[in-house]
């Protein structure tokens, strides 16, 4: 009987091993100044600039893709589901008023496909660089015992800094206030358990597919820049649960919003699937974001200069509901 390896069981260091040194390019151009050290240690550093804030408060999220990965899996195309990975991560963080710093992130699979992996990172890449976040490390792990053969998962960790003072946590919001809905870029990363039972394998694989795989939308740049000019009094990130999960995160217990349908125009995908799956208006919009993929609540006296900056950073924004009194949490009203 020939000895045993590890490559043998199914781990091939070597490849893991050439994967880290590939990839080293795409981690250098995210790079930050308070990136400290080379890639490939044990751990990432980062010497953050405190000296720029009051009061600094550290703030992470983690998160993952979902089963969007199976539709990636159908269309062979792996790019577009690493800039997911990130947005769902330093969106969360820039909910909150601060500016992500550093992302890392954990990939697992059945065998390496470096290529598959390359594309992945690739798409973590871009996206650290769209939301000005430093990827400083992460872990790729292969699992044969766990994972079967073109299978993986993956996972991003995100870790931000803000004032304490200048956290946003919905605490001043106030009955008569104003909210705005900034687009989104279509279905982004939730609700894709459902789209599965309503299209058809065939379907997916086809151009709808290309469609659903569009990238979530970072909102970090255009959040930091409006941060500066305006008084954000609530910020909430339209994931998993839709309208009626996230958007009470934002608000006090007494507080409640009514958005009005008909605000603004909702893309064509999430009325193909709502017709497809014979879904009702209550269960889309607590699956899916609707076109709107992030939700800010603001004073009256601010919401033109916010619709100004949106369109000047090339962002569609509208006014879609307003706050008022009760623990509804969310109405929708025709």
């Amino acid at each position: 009987m020939n000895a045993l390896t590890y490559k043998k069981a199914g781990v091939d260091i070597g490849k893991a091993d050439a994967f880290l040194k590939k990839i080293k390019p795409l981690l250098q151009k995210t790079s930050r100044p308070e990136v400290l050290g080379k890639v490939g240690g044990f751990s990432g550093f980062f010497q953050p600039r405190l000296q720029r804030l009051k009061d600094p408060v550290l703030v992470s999220a983690t998160d993952g893709v979902g089963t969007k990965l199976l539709l990636a899996d159908l269309q062979g195309k792996y790019n577009t589901v690493g800039i997911d990975l990130v947005a769902m991560c330093v969106n969360d963080v820039v909910v909150t008023g601060a500016e992500p710093l550093l992302f890392l992130d954990y990939i697992a699979c059945g065998e390496l496909n470096t290529k598959t992996l390359y594309e992945l990172m690739k798409g973590i890449a871009k996206g650290c660089q769209m939301s000005g976040c430093a990827l400083i490390g992460g872990e790729t792990a292969e699992l044969p015992g766990m994972y079967t053969k073109g299978k993986l998962d993956l996972a991003g960790f995100c870790v931000g800094m803000i004032s304490r003072e200048k956290i946003i946590d919905g605490k001043t919001c106030r009955k008569g206030d104003k909210v705005l809905g900034l687009a989104s870029s279509g279905v982004h990363s939730n609700g894709f358990s459902l789209i599965r039972k309503v299209f058809s394998e065939r379907e997916l694989r086809g151009p709808l597919g290309g469609e659903l795989l569009s990238p979530t939308r970072i909102y970090v740049k255009p959040l930091l820049q409006l941060f500066k000019q305006i008084n954000i009094k609530g910020l909430a990130h339209i994931t998993g649960g839709g309208f009626f999960e996230n958007i009470p995160r934002t608000l006090p217990p007494h507080l409640s919003v009514r958005i009005q349908k008909g605000a603004w125009r909702v893309p064509p995908i999430f009325k193909k699937i709502q017709s497809k799956g014979r879904i009702t208006d209550r269960e889309m919009f607590r699956t899916f974001n609707m076109g709107v993929g992030m939700v800010m609540i603001l004073s009256p006296r601010s919401v033109p200069r916010a619709l100004h900056w949106m369109e000047k950073m090339g962002l569609k924004a509208w006014v879609i509901g307003d706050v008022t009194e009760g623990k509804e949490g969310v109405l929708i009203l025709d």
